[in-house]
């Protein structure tokens, strides 16, 4: 059985590298429980069913109460007019939905969510997305630092840049930046994809425990234990499929895309005597 599931593609990718210990984490579904893949607060929504609510004179917990009222009716297509760059916007969805801000958000926007798919027309501030599950964002400019810190599933689309330490703590999912990204990008991810079709600051990937990095433009430095890899077949048609997806492209196509992965010299970083961590480091 242990070699017919090598044989998978996931395998072939590098996903299953890292050996787990313990107890397991893996939860098996099957479509007799249907009722237990909602959480128990969930809203039965209609995508067709269309609500809006101007956010300008409200205050950020208010905008959020009035969201759920509104899934509450069963609207499952949302737009919120006017955000302002308020902090902490759309936080805490566990629901299918369609999201669509038009502006700007704040710090924190759109974190702890599970499920709906975000279009945000403006800039986000710090932490966008932190600790997502599920669903997609999509911002349209820029993004601060922090982008989709401890991310764990999902896919979180930045079309413009972004700052320092993009991924950090990435636990799965995937991060697509289209223009650059700064320093500490990837700094210890320990799965999940982190694409940057423009150029990376320095230390990229700087104790990445396991995942990919791929970027398209000119990368700075390489971080403690990020170490290039030879891109590959499955690679070049995950990335073509991704990148269409949401309208992007490789500056010079997919297949001269950097791939960096982890050198793993540190997973047993404990372990090591004090010399041969000076030689690591």
């Amino acid at each position: 059985m242990e070699e017919l599931n090598k044989e998978q593609k996931s395998y072939q990718m590098g996903m299953h590298t890292e050996q787990l210990a313990g107890r397991t984490q893996q939860v098996f579904f099957s479509p007799e429980e249907a009722e237990n893949l909602l959480y128990p607060g969930a809203f039965d929504v209609d995508f067709d069913k269309r609500g809006e609510l101007d956010a300008a004179d409200l205050e950020p917990v208010a905008v959020n109460l009035k969201i759920r009222e509104l899934m509450g009716e069963g609207c499952g297509t949302i737009e919120v007019h006017n955000p302002g760059a308020k902090h902490s916007l759309g936080v805490g969805i566990l629901n299918r939905l369609w999201l669509h801000f038009e502006g700007s958000l704040g710090y924190f926007g759109c974190g702890l969510i599970d499920g709906p798919n975000v279009r945000i027309k403006g800039r986000v501030g710090w932490s966008c997305a932190e600790n997502m599950l599920a669903g997609t964002v999509v911002i349209e400019k820029n993004a601060g630092s922090c982008f989709g810190a401890a991310i764990r599933g999902g896919d979180l689309i930045c079309k413009g840049d972004v700052g320092a330490r993009t991924g950090i703590e990435m636990k799965g999912g995937t991060i697509i930046v289209g223009g650059r990204t700064g320093v500490f990008s990837g700094f210890m991810m320990q799965r999940g994809r982190l694409v940057v079709l423009g150029d990376a600051g320095p230390n990229l990937g700087d104790s990445m425990y396991d995942g990919i990095v791929y970027v398209g433009g000119k990368i700075a430095s390489l971080g403690t234990d990020a170490i290039p890899a030879e891109m590959t077949e499955l690679d070049i048609a995950w990335l073509s499929r991704k990148l269409k997806m949401y309208g992007l492209e490789a500056p010079d196509g997919v297949k001269n895309m950097h791939k960096i992965v982890a050198g793993k010299k540190l997973w047993n970083y404990d372990n090591l005597e004090p010399m041969e961590k000076k030689i690591v480091l």
